[in-house]
């Protein structure tokens, strides 16, 4: 499993875990080399994340990104008036626009229109979940891939051994990278996968 942050500094990974605890090693690498540059990532998804290291380490903490709470965890209490739907579960109402032959079908379905369209979407992601999740998995690696290995020897031919589901070649290809960026790229590419 990734972790749900990682940032490196350089060629080098300086951190991994939850956000405050990336944050935190990456402010005590800049207060001892104001010229590291350094990249933190969402661990799952590759995406950069933006943090202002300004100040010190508790002011670093203090403007991190409010997250979503993780799977399990209690959301914080709401500060806003509440909308439709059933916060405590997690229900929020959106709009979704359908064709009048779509709401005359879920009008018919038994408990209604939400109910039929959850059930949908459950169906669909047990049925699909395997390719969603080696989807999820390729889109991360190639998304890294792209930030930190783009100039690096074979990148290209990597990406389309990645896509082309050939593990034996894409760790091969990139073999001869450095190894916090091979290693994790090699994670975040079969993440959804048992080694």
């Amino acid at each position: 499993m990734n972790p749900a942050y990682v940032a490196f500094e350089g060629e080098h990974r300086i951190g991994a875990g939850d956000l405050p605890e990336v944050a935190r090693a990456a402010k005590q690498l800049l207060d001892r080399r104001k010229d590291a540059a350094i990249l933190v990532f969402n661990g799952r998804t590759s995406a950069l994340v933006d943090i202002d290291f300004r100040g010190s380490v508790d002011d670093v903490l203090a403007r991190l990104p409010r997250l979503a709470p993780a799977p399990g965890e209690e959301p914080a209490a709401p500060t806003a008036p509440r909308g439709p739907g059933r916060p405590k579960l997690g229900v929020v109402a959106r709009e979704i626009t359908l064709l009048p032959r779509h709401w005359d079908w879920l009008a018919q379905q038994k408990g209604g229109a939400s109910v039929a369209i959850r059930k949908l979407i459950d169906e669909a992601r047990r049925s699909s979940g395997d390719k969603d999740r080696t989807r999820s998995a390729q889109d991360a690696a190639y998304r890294f891939m792209t930030v930190m290995a783009g100039n690096r020897p074979n990148y290209e031919d990597a990406i389309r051994a990645l896509f082309a589901h050939d593990r034996r070649r894409f760790a091969t290809l990139i073999a001869d990278w450095p190894a916090d960026i091979r290693d994790h790229a090699i994670r975040l590419a079969y993440s959804d996968q048992a080694d």
